[in-house]
C-alpha cells in the first residue's frame, strides 16, 4: 500500500500537480496511518498563520514588486553607472549590483531577470560585452541578493528554524558582499580582456543621477538603521517600507497609477505570497508528523554511523543542498528540509544563524545550476536563447559562487562577525 501511494505521489508530481497538494496529501495520509486525525495539518496551518513576524513577508514582497514595476530599476541603474561606469567592467558591476538589490526586495531572482533583463542585456551587448558573459551575469547575479535584507527566504528560514530574523539579516551582509566582490573581480577582468570601453566619470551626470534617485537611496539604510537602532521591529520595518515605497513611486515619482496599476501589482505579489503560505502551512503539518515519528533523530543516528566530524557533515550538507536547490524552489526547500537538518546540525554544534546562511548560499546557487535550475529557464525565455546556451553561460559564475560557498561554510566568522558585533550573540 505504501509503495502504491508513493508511486501515485511521484506520478502526480511528474504531471505538474501543485506542491502544496502533494505535501498535504503525504501529511494527511501519514497521520491517518498512525491513527491521528488529519485535522492536525490544519492546526499547524493555523499556528503558522498566527506567527507575529509572518506579516513581514507579504509587506516586503509587495514593496519589492512596486519597485520592480516602477522606473526605479532604470534610475538606480543610471546611478550605479554614473559612479561605477569609469571602471574596467564597470557596466557589468552595475548590472550585478542592481540585480542583487532588486532580488533582496522582491525575494525572487526570476522577477529580477524579467524586470532588469530587458533593460540591461541590450546595454551590455551595445557596450561590447560578450553575449555569453552577459547572459551568465544576468542569469546568476540576482540570486546573490537573497543573502541581503530584507530577503524573503531569510525571513522564511527564521520562521521555520525559530531563529532571530534580526540576526539573520545582519549575518548575510558580509557573505553577500564577498560574493558580489568575487563576481565583480571576474567582471573587471573580463572588461579588461575584451577591451570594453569605459564611461568617463562626469560630476554633472553623477549629480543628476543622484538627484533622480534621491528618494530611493535611503531605503536600505531606513530598514537596517531602524531595526538595529532599536527603533522598530522587522514587522514594523516591513510596514514602513511598503508605505514609503507607495508614497515615493505613486505620489512623488508618479511612475505607478494609484487606481490602475497598484491593484494589479498587489494581486501579482500576493499570488506569490499565497503560494508560499499554502506550502508553508501544509509543510508544517508534514513536519509535525516527521517529528512525532522521530524521523530527524533516526536520520541523526544513521549519519553518526558514517560521519564523525563537523567538517564532513558540512561537506555532505552542501552536496545535498545543491541537489535540492536545483530540484526545488527555495521556499519549498527551506520549509521541507530545514526541520530535518536542524537536529543533525545541532548535534555537530553548527550555529543556527550560520546554518541559515549556508542554506541560502546553497539554494541561491541551485537557481542557476544545470540541468533544471529555474533561472536558466527564465533567462532562456526572457532572452530567447536555447537553454543549453544558458548552461554554458552560467558555468563560470557557478564556479565563482561555489568558491564563495566553501568560504561561507568553513569560515563561520564571516557570517557571525557582525552578529556578535551588533547583538553580542
Amino acid at each position: 500500500m505504501t509503495i502504491l501511494f508513493g508511486l501515485a505521489v511521484l506520478l502526480l508530481a511528474l504531471l505538474g500537480t501543485p506542491l502544496f497538494v502533494i505535501i498535504s496529501a503525504i501529511a494527511m495520509v501519514s497521520f491517518y496511518g498512525i491513527d491521528i486525525d488529519s485535522s492536525v495539518v490544519m492546526v499547524e496551518m493555523y499556528r503558522m498563520a498566527t506567527a507575529p513576524t509572518l506579516i513581514a513577508i507579504p509587506l516586503f514582497t509587495f514593496a519589492g514588486y512596486v519597485l520592480a514595476e516602477s522606473n526605479a530599476p532604470k534610475r538606480l541603474t543610471n546611478l550605479a553607472n554614473a559612479f561605477l561606469g569609469w571602471m574596467p567592467g564597470g557596466l557589468a558591476v552595475v548590472a550585478l549590483v542592481s540585480s542583487a538589490f532588486f532580488t533582496a526586495f522582491t525575494g525572487a531572482s526570476g522577477v529580477t531577470i524579467i524586470a532588469l533583463g530587458g533593460l540591461l542585456y541590450p546595454i551590455l551587448l551595445k557596450e561590447k560585452y560578450p553575449e555569453r558573459f552577459s547572459l551568465g551575469l544576468l542569469t546568476s547575479s540576482g540570486s546573490i541578493g537573497l543573502l541581503f535584507p530584507p530577503s524573503l527566504p531569510i525571513i522564511l528560514y527564521g520562521l521555520v528554524a525559530k531563529v532571530s530574523i534580526d540576526k539573520l539579516f545582519i549575518a548575510g551582509i558580509l557573505p553577500g558582499i564577498m560574493l558580489v566582490t568575487f563576481v565583480s573581480i571576474y567582471s573587471i577582468r573580463k572588461g579588461l580582456y575584451e577591451l570594453v570601453p569605459r564611461t568617463e566619470f562626469r560630476i554633472n551626470k553623477a549629480y543628476r543621477a543622484l538627484r533622480d534617485s534621491i528618494w530611493e537611496i535611503p531605503l536600505p539604510f531606513l530598514i537596517l538603521g531602524g531595526i538595529y537602532g532599536g527603533i522598530f521591529t522587522v514587522t514594523e520595518a516591513a510596514a514602513i517600507t511598503a508605505f514609503y515605497v507607495i508614497i515615493v513611486e505613486v505620489f512623488i515619482y508618479r511612475d505607478i497609477n494609484l487606481f490602475r496599476d497598484l491593484p494589479q501589482i498587489m494581486r501579482e505579489s500576493m499570488l506569490l505570497i499565497g503560494t508560499i503560505l499554502i506550502i508553508l502551512g501544509t509543510a508544517m503539518g508534514l513536519t509535525g508528523y516527521l517529528i512525532d515519528q522521530e524521523i530527524p533523530m533516526k536520520l541523526l543516528d544513521f549519519m553518526k554511523l558514517y560521519i564523525t566530524s563537523k567538517l564532513a557533515f558540512l561537506m555532505l550538507l552542501n552536496i545535498f543542498l545543491l541537489i535540492v536547490g536545483c530540484m526545488m524552489d527555495i521556499f519549498s526547500a527551506i520549509i521541507v528540509v530545514v526541520p530535518l537538518i536542524i537536529p543533525i546540525a545541532m548535534s555537530f554544534e553548527v550555529d543556527m544563524v550560520h546554518l541559515g546562511i549556508i542554506f541560502l548560499a546553497n539554494l541561491e546557487i541551485g537557481y542557476s545550476t544545470p540541468p533544471v535550475g529555474i533561472n536558466l529557464f527564465i533567462s532562456s525565455s526572457r532572452f530567447e536563447q536555447p537553454v543549453i546556451k544558458l548552461y554554458r553561460a552560467a558555468l563560470p559564475f557557478l564556479m565563482i559562487h561555489l568558491t564563495g560557498l566553501m568560504i561561507i561554510t568553513y569560515f563561520p566568522w564571516l557570517s557571525l562577525f557582525l552578529v556578535r558585533l551588533f547583538t553580542g550573540g
